[in-house]
């Protein structure tokens, strides 16, 4: 394994990602993504510059770099695809344990294989959070061979692997008496919380073996039985079809009808327009009389 194809995470973390046919900016990389099981890394998180908070991630693949320097470089805007980041981790922060339960560290970087993505080396300290300097903090190499299983945040390795733990810098906490190793604590440290032993500690919360669940069985609804409302079901009734008038065809010859004739009334030219028609006869209209009485009444 060639030392040039190894590179450390913080080395690629804010590497800008250009592309080779228009030598345009795709974004910077924010993140490095790996498959914990395999043990290497799959894909990189991009973010549009060093400024950007929020916005839409975007995702490229690791194989999809053709030379990586000052700055990566693809082929074009094409290597940007969708991954699903919920199977993969950051390995940031994860809590490192041998199996006898004794605390190693907390993951702060790792180092991998550029051409293939091989996680070759884990970078531990007393905290994972890659913000403090390493001037502040005792970092310890601990390579891959030595780890157990792994699980979303905690990376179980074999018992004395605390003895082939290789430092890379000491700190300016252990300088000046403060910060030790984690598996060289007493355990009457006050300031530091005691680990809690494999056997004790909680699982992801996730079932190992699921029972599937039966789906409930659905049963039609069917009004409820009323004794003192019971009567006889009314026959449905079948809604009529309406008649339309069949179209007429547009290719056949529309059919022969036959004109209507006109109807006329005979009419005597020669007859006086003034005249009246005998044909008429009004009726008598009776119309009651009423008698007279007097208004006054003489009395003899």
């Amino acid at each position: 394994m060639s030392i040039e194809n190894l590179r450390l995470r913080s080395e690629f973390i804010n590497t800008k990602v250009i592309t080779n046919d228009t030598a345009d900016v795709l974004g910077v990389v924010k993140d490095v993504l790996v498959d914990v099981n395999r043990r290497e890394v799959v894909a990189l998180g991009l973010r549009d510059n060093l400024l950007a908070v929020t916005g839409m991630p975007k995702y490229m693949y690791l194989d999809s770099i053709k030379k990586a320097g000052e700055v990566l470089l693809v082929p074009d805007d094409e290597v940007i695809e969708d991954v699903d980041v919920e199977i993969y981790s950051n390995l940031m922060r994860c809590e490192v344990i041998t199996e006898g339960g004794d605390l190693l560290g907390h993951v702060r970087d790792f180092q991998f294989n550029i051409q293939n993505g091989e996680v070759v080396s884990l970078v531990l300290a007393a905290l994972g959070w890659p913000q403090i300097p390493e001037q502040v903090l005792s970092t310890y190499e601990l390579p891959v061979e030595e780890i157990v299983s792994t699980g979303p945040n905690r990376i179980i390795v074999f018992e004395g692997s605390e003895d082939r733990l290789k430092q890379v810098n000491v700190g300016w906490l252990e300088r000046i008496g403060i910060g030790r190793a984690p598996w060289e604590r007493d355990e009457e440290d006050p300031y530091y919380t005691p680990t809690t032993a494999p056997g004790n500690q909680l699982g992801t919360g996730l079932p190992v073996n699921a029972r599937p669940v039966a789906k409930p069985l659905e049963r039609p609804y069917e009004p409820e039985w009323q004794e003192d409302n019971w009567q006889q079901s009314q026959p449905r009734r079948k809604a009529q079809s309406m008649p339309y008038p069949e179209p007429e065809s547009n290719w056949n010859e529309p059919p022969r009808r036959e004109a209507r004739k006109p109807q006329y009334e005979d009419y005597d030219a020669g007859r006086d327009m003034w005249e009246e028609d005998d044909s008429y006869r009004p009726q008598r209209v009776n119309i009651p009389q009423n008698a007279k009485t007097p208004e006054y009444e003489e009395d003899y």
